[in-house]
């Protein structure tokens, strides 16, 4: 009868593994939760900042004269694995009937017509020193198309 409590340790084992593997699955699935809720956060406060940037770097690098605005979001993420904040995100971007250098772009009317190549549709990345208020575009790359 001594081998009696050892059969009865030895059937709680298995248990025990299984206990232990879903505390740990339950941690990281929470962890991962934490992170991608932090990362929507992130992406929430410093996205229209970044948006904005890329709108005025493509008026910037812009051969036309006509001021460009921002269409719609088409997809953007967050980067992992970088040193700074860094974002990518496919725009689309449409030919306004203002200068690109005056002052109120924003309220400026989108060009209309069926004979003009009036949009564009551009992938930016961009890293971000929020603390810093420092920009960096890594690429941009577009394409033009008729809206």
């Amino acid at each position: 009868m001594p081998s009696l409590p050892w059969n009865r340790a030895l059937f709680w084992v298995p248990l025990m593994l299984l206990f232990v593997s879903q505390l740990l699955v339950t941690y990281s699935w929470r962890f991962q939760d934490k992170e991608e809720w932090n990362d929507q956060k992130l992406i929430a406060v410093y996205l229209p900042f970044t948006l904005e940037f890329a709108v005025y770097t493509f008026n910037q690098q812009s051969k036309d004269w006509y001021a460009y605005k921002l269409v719609r979001v088409l997809d953007s993420w967050k980067e992992q694995g970088y040193d700074k904040m860094t974002f990518s995100m496919n725009l689309q971007l449409g030919r306004t009937t203002c200068g690109k250098f005056e002052d109120d772009i924003d309220n400026c009317p989108f060009q209309q017509g069926p004979e003009l190549n009036n949009t564009h549709t551009c992938f930016f990345t961009i890293s971000i020193e929020p603390w810093r208020t420092h920009f960096e575009l890594w690429n941009k790359t577009c394409s033009a198309g008729r809206s």
